[in-house]
């Protein structure tokens, strides 16, 4: 008796759990199901885990592996209900196929960074910065317009960390002025990173994708500088016109850091003519461009030992005793070593993201959202909300649900879309990776309300970015890409 009343209280949450509607192309619509439900729950969950990343300390990455886990789990136990087996796998490897060129194209950029951090060309920088004494007025608007400039080729997260170091040295505690820097780092690198497909993660993906061209991207520039500049300028205003001391630092670049710079721009030409010219994928460009880094490390390698003797030789004519110390813990190049350098948190993070969305989408939770966002709404209001969105929510899962949902645009809109979704994170401090990594960089110094205090000027320069597009752009609005 027990056994049934078991076996029939099984059946029935088996019922309620898979209760979808068979759509077009023998597809489940799981939408209204218990287990859509069930799956949209686990997905905010695992979001709240990742916003409480600072508090928790729990990296990002734990709480979507996991949830992708389940999601793709309920969705392969509910197609094998309804007598469907093996239709998911295919969804999965595509999915899984979209995250692989991305991750491997985002491994080689970040190895070639951490290269060229491993042969102290950023220390180098920030040594001349900090030798040069400038004021305090000096240094907010020089870190602000490098983090700008080198957010396009360097990605907005890594710009942000040199930047904050450079101001959390010079300003001796000063929190205030850190604090301000910081906010003003935050928005440059975002905005920097709006208007290059090597700026940021979510541009990468409309690259890839194809959607937008890699030229085509460089027509924000002149909203991206303007998203930067409003709230720039008006913070200027509170900026003290003092001058910290200035502190003398050495730093000697290593053998090799400006060729390794020059094959990272060969290899980003690769990558683009491989997409622009052959109708590759980038990653190719990429991965061709680590074989680059791999005989290079090859050659650091072989021509070590004569350098160190030359070397040697040159600090025992100079008695410089601190030089042939230093020659003596020199440790030879290696590409694999800087690869495991690599943010793996945040590439698997990504990993997360993309089979969460991926899954969410397959469930048909896309197709809904995008009825509502993309028809029920003007496309123009529905791309500024997102933007917003993507200050509570990484824009990495905004961008892959846009992406993935392929809403009918026309090029101006895409175009908009990769703007809002970038430099909308700038609205608040856990919006984006850069104000996550500095918060943890600066900690005590630059903090969430710190940040917070400066939103109503960040969405000003949101704002005029926006209205900047659609006068500048505006013929891109007609033409569908």
């Amino acid at each position: 008796m027990q056994r049934k009343l078991c076996l029939s209280i099984l059946g029935g949450l088996a019922t309620l759990v898979s209760a979808p509607v068979l759509a077009a192309g023998g597809q489940l619509d799981l939408t209204y199901s218990a287990v859509g439900f069930f799956a949209v729950f686990i997905f905010v969950i695992a979001y709240l885990l990742v916003m409480g990343e600072e508090y928790l300390h729990l990296r990002k990455s734990k709480p979507v592996l996991v949830a992708a886990g389940i999601i793709w789990v309920a969705i392969g136990w509910t197609y094998i209900n309804h007598g469907i087996p093996g239709v998911t796998e295919e969804a999965f490897r595509h999915n899984l196929l979209e995250y692989a060129e991305l991750l491997l194209f985002l491994l080689v950029a970040m190895t070639y960074i951490n290269a060229m951090e491993e042969r102290r060309l950023f220390d180098a920088l920030r040594a001349w910065m900090v030798r040069k004494g400038f004021s305090y007025k000096a240094l907010f608007w020089l870190t602000g317009f490098l983090a700008f400039f080198i957010s396009p080729i360097a990605d907005n997260l890594t710009t942000a960390l040199l930047m904050c170091a450079v101001v959390t040295k010079v300003a001796e505690g000063d929190k205030r002025f850190i604090n301000l820097c910081c906010v003003n780092i935050v928005i440059a690198a975002n905005a920097g990173g709006a208007f290059s497909p090597f700026g940021d993660i979510t541009t990468l993906m409309v690259w890839q994708a194809g959607i937008v061209k890699f030229n085509e991207f460089f027509i924000l520039f002149i909203p991206s500088l303007l998203n930067y500049l409003v709230p720039a300028l008006v913070m200027s205003f509170f900026v003290e016109n003092r001058r910290p001391a200035a502190l003398y630092e050495e730093v000697e670049l290593k053998r090799g850091a400006i060729r390794i710079v020059c094959l990272f721009l060969l290899t980003i030409a690769t990558a683009v003519a491989c997409h622009s010219l052959l109708h590759l994928p980038p990653v190719l460009g990429m991965m061709t461009g680590l074989g680059y880094l791999q005989f290079f490390g090859y050659f650091l390698r072989q021509t070590l030992p004569g350098s160190l003797a030359r070397k040697r030789a040159l600090a025992q004519k100079r008695g410089d005793e601190e030089a042939l110390k230093r020659l003596g813990s020199v440790v030879p190049f290696d590409v694999f070593s800087r690869v495991s350098r690599a943010e793996w948190d945040t590439l698997l993070f990504f990993y997360g993201v993309v089979m969460c969305v991926g899954g969410l989408g397959y469930m048909g939770y896309l197709a809904l959202v995008s009825d509502l966002l993309y028809t029920q709404w003007d496309v123009v209001y529905a791309n500024v909300a997102l933007g917003i969105l993507s200050a509570i929510v990484d824009n990495i899962p905004v961008m892959f649900a846009v992406l993935t949902m392929q809403p009918e645009m026309s090029h101006g809109d895409w175009l908009l879309i990769t703007l809002t979704a970038g430099v909308g994170g700038s609205l608040l401090s856990i919006g984006s990776a850069a104000g996550v990594a500095l918060m943890g960089q600066a900690r005590g110094m630059y903090t969430f309300f710190g940040h917070l205090k400066w939103a109503p000027v960040i969405f000003i320069g949101y704002v005029v970015s926006i209205l900047a597009h659609l006068w500048l752009n505006a013929d891109s609005f007609t033409l569908y890409g």
